[in-house]
This record gives structure tokens, C-alpha cells and sequence, in this order.
């Protein structure tokens, strides 16, 4: 099931948010910290890419039915 366009635009500034912070962490916080939002880029952009590939894979589901 494809999440809504209101919840992946607010990921997508989430990440945005994220990569700003990160910027910031890697010349002042120590490197765990950089890590930990790193990972949580990873985690919101492959949620986004996941979305995607469902809606993909719904749309050629309906074309071969």
C-alpha cells in the first residue's frame, strides 16, 4: 500500500532536515553522531524508494490483469 503524498513530501523535507544536521555534526559532534543521523537518512530514503517500487509494481499489476 502506497503512503499518501502529504506523509512522503514530509519524509522528504525529514531528509532534508537530516542532511542540513548532518553537515553541521560532521565538523562539530563526534563521529557516532554522524553516523546515527546517516542512518536514519538511509532508513527515510530506502522507506521512500520501497514506496516507490510497491507503487510501481501496483501500477503493473493492474496493466496485466
Amino acid at each position: 500500500m502506497k503512503v499518501s503524498k502529504q506523509v512522503e513530501d514530509s519524509i522528504k523535507e525529514s531528509i532534508s532536515n537530516l542532511r542540513n544536521a548532518l553537515a553541521f555534526a560532521a565538523r562539530t559532534e563526534e563521529p557516532y553522531v554522524a553516523k546515527h543521523i546517516a542512518d536514519k537518512i538511509m532508513d527515510l530514503d530506502t522507506l521512500i524508494r520501497v514506496n516507490e517500487l510497491i507503487s510501481h509494481l501496483e501500477e503493473h499489476e493492474t496493466r496485466t490483469d
